[in-house]
């Protein structure tokens, strides 16, 4: 697993530490269970960062780079559908010939 993905992604492994082990803490604390405990938490740790790998996610970076795309293509939108007005304005216009 690589460790880069997730920070690049703004997922920790400390967040993923904390809710492994929330989830661990759900299993009762009966004998029977005190020596799975830490392996399940180890499970759910390795199973949680797979499953953030595996996500279709972008780095902070890339969105805003993405959003900053975006935001140029919808100005010019803008910008040519008002030209697209003007030059159907000038067409309906009667001659003046």
């Amino acid at each position: 697993m690589d460790k880069d993905f997730l920070k690049d992604r703004g997922i920790d492994n400390q967040a993923i530490r904390d809710l492994a082990e929330k989830l661990a803490s759900a299993v009762p604390d009966g004998n029977s269970f005190a020596t799975m405990r830490t392996d399940i938490e180890r499970n759910f740790r390795g199973l949680l960062a797979g499953a953030f790998e595996r996500l279709d996610l972008v780095s902070r970076e890339e969105f805003d780079v993405q959003r900053k795309v975006l935001e140029r293509t919808r100005e010019k939108l803008t910008a040519l559908e008002a030209e697209l007005q003007r030059l159907e304005e000038r067409l309906t216009e009667p001659d003046t010939d």
